[in-house]
């Protein structure tokens, strides 16, 4: 592998993969777009797409998801930049038109996930449709939208973890990364005469997790018990996986006053809860069937006032 990396170079030294000239946009005309944004829309198109076939194929119209499809990009936008605007208040506070600069970058899934979710039961219920129905259609759409999304984050050079030499290391040019993402232990292995850094790719190994938790998702369908336990399968495997890979990225966001980071403890917290009411309502289900076993049995047993003895 070279010392001296080009510009828009990205390399993984320990696969033998050297990539040159990876662009962060494209040019139409003399117009760029954005890749990262390029990458975001084919996500949410795939993911709409998904949920849309998924409610097809048991059944419900396509076009309720079709028709949800624009309120749930707003939302999800919003939501996003919100929830990255809060945590990161010391420096949008003197920065207010930032806040309205998304071409920056500064978009955090929780608060799309959230907002969006918030958008979808209202919706739904104006509808007349069952908001958790919908939501398990669109835990499938989520969950490879977030897979296709991630590497948005790959042509923008960010999202990635500590210094490593494992076997997935990710080689990226200095002047192509947010200086704030730099660590002391990145900076402390950087070689001398060498223009890069050398770290995990935090944002592949969400993309494979989710790719799992999307596997768990077909497997575990037939095993529903109640209307919205698929969105809690997908929340409680996403969180796990987001809490266990967030404490090696260098672009984490505090909880205020503190250095935990609020999307370690925030996935812990969905995935315990959702862990919680799936066994709840797996509960519930089962004594719902077992009282309906009961009183079906009860009907169609004789009545003993009805039956007579013969000699």
């Amino acid at each position: 592998m070279e010392q001296m990396m080009g510009d828009m170079d990205i390399a993984f030294p320990n696969l033998g993969i050297y990539l040159r000239n990876v662009p962060k946009t494209i040019m139409v005309g003399s117009f760029g777009i954005a890749l990262y944004g390029i990458m975001i829309a084919a996500a949410m198109l795939c993911g709409i797409s998904i949920a849309a076939y998924m409610g097809k194929k048991e059944g419900q119209d396509p076009d309720l998801y079709w028709d949800s499809f624009p309120w749930i990009v707003i939302s999800s936008i919003v939501g996003a930049r919100i929830y990255y605007v809060i945590f990161m208040w010391d420096f949008y506070k003197d920065n207010l038109v930032e806040i309205f600069n998304l071409r920056g970058g500064g978009l955090a899934i929780y608060g799309g996930i959230i907002l969006a979710v918030t958008t979808i039961y209202i919706y739904c219920r104006l509808r007349k449709a069952d908001p958790f129905l919908f939501l398990d259609r669109v835990a499938f759409g989520l969950v490879i939208g977030q897979v296709i999304g991630r590497w948005g984050n790959f042509f923008n050079r960010e999202v990635f973890g500590e210094y490593t030499d494992s076997l997935l290391a990710m080689r990226l040019p200095v002047s192509m990364v947010r200086e704030s993402d730099i660590s002391p232990l990145i900076r402390q292995h950087m070689e001398a005469g060498t223009n890069y850094i050398q770290v995990h790719p935090t944002f592949l190994y969400e993309g494979m997790w989710n790719l799992m938790v999307f596997l768990i998702l077909l497997l575990y369908r037939r095993k529903k018990k109640f209307n919205g336990e698929l969105f809690l399968v997908y929340l409680a495997g996403y969180g796990i996986g987001r809490a266990i890979i967030e404490h090696i990225r260098t672009d984490q966001l505090y909880i205020p006053g503190t250095k935990t980071p609020v999307s370690m403890v925030l996935g812990l917290v969905i995935a315990g809860v959702s862990v919680i009411l799936i066994l709840v309502g797996r509960s519930r289900a089962k004594g719902a069937a077992a009282a309906l076993s009961t009183e079906e049995s009860d009907a169609s047993a004789p009545d003993a006032d009805d039956t007579s003895e013969t000699e």
